[in-house]
């Protein structure tokens, strides 16, 4: 590593710089983008490592919210709202990443990727990089906030930031996750009548990605994702209407593993036995209540 880049990266470190710009993009809160919560209140006991919290912006407007471990440069989750959408994915987007992670004098939008061989030593200790992927064959990058749940460009656009995807099994990625991907989005298409709120993020047991002498990221051990839809069809068929408001869904990131979808408490109790995970875990603000779209008698 070139000396002049020591050194800058030893300025920022020692200065102890942090993000706390009133425009900021990384912050100590989800404050400046708390619509993308059910009742505009973040999950409660997930915990990690060093943790930043990302407003996610793209051309100057916030488009989702992640909470992001910094110490293992991994997700652990993205919320987001659901948009209707015929599924299709965005074609030739860049790869982005999060400016402020590696410097709090940066803007608070997310920004393509500088050629490899021209990342900043400040980028490269912050967050994931591409190369982190390349020699690992076994891993994809796998989106937490997909942009088969989005609708137009540049929300689409927005998912593509190394911050919003974790290094997924091939097999997993491509088979019971995508397709539960997109049964997901078909139910709150057809079902949901009103703003669906969506949490899915991971968990980890100690498995990583190396690049040369290098520990680079964390594998996620289990994937999860919750859906909160408080006004939808109460006249959808029982087989899906007992999935309303609230439903969840995990897999165990390997080769040959299943979908399961399960109730919410179901999930938050097998989270609860994960270390990184608190005694008050809560992902939406009391459990997502049913609004009554019934129409009162005149």
């Amino acid at each position: 590593m070139p000396l002049r880049w020591l050194w800058l990266l030893a300025l920022h470190l020692c200065a102890g710089v942090q993000v706390r710009l009133a425009g900021a993009a990384v912050s100590d809160s989800f404050r400046k983008c708390s619509e993308f919560f059910y009742m505009r209140t973040p999950p409660a006991g997930v915990g990690g490592g060093s943790l930043r919290w990302i407003c996610q912006r793209y051309g100057d407007k916030p488009r989702y919210a992640t909470l992001y471990d910094a110490s293992r440069r991994l997700a652990i989750f993205s919320a987001y709202t659901f948009k209707k959408t015929d599924g299709r994915g965005r074609v030739d987007t860049p790869w982005m990443y999060e400016p402020q992670l590696a410097s709090a004098d940066e803007n608070g939008n997310m920004r393509t990727l500088p050629p490899s061989g021209e990342t900043t030593p400040l980028i490269e200790e912050s967050q994931a990089l591409l190369e982190d992927y390349t020699d690992a064959v076994e891993y994809e990058r796998g989106p937490l906030n997909p942009d088969q749940h989005q609708s137009d460009s540049p929300d689409k656009a927005s998912t593509y930031t190394l911050t919003n995807v974790v290094p997924l099994v091939v097999d997993f990625l491509e088979g019971p996750w995508t397709a539960h991907t997109h049964t997901v989005r078909r139910r709150l298409n057809n079902f949901c009548l009103g703003p669906a709120y969506l949490v899915t993020g991971v968990t980890v047991a100690g498995l990583s990605i190396r690049r040369g002498r290098e520990t680079r990221l964390a594998v996620p051990e289990l994937v999860w994702s919750a859906y909160c839809c408080p006004r939808y069809d109460r006249n959808s068929p029982y087989e899906v209407r007992y999935m309303f408001p609230v439903y969840a869904a995990y897999g165990l990131n390997q080769r040959g593993q299943a979908v399961l979808e399960v109730p919410l408490k179901t999930l938050e109790s097998l989270l609860k036995s994960h270390s990184d995970m608190e005694a008050n875990l809560a992902l939406f603000y009391r459990d997502c209540v049913a609004e009554n779209t019934a129409k009162k008698k005149k």
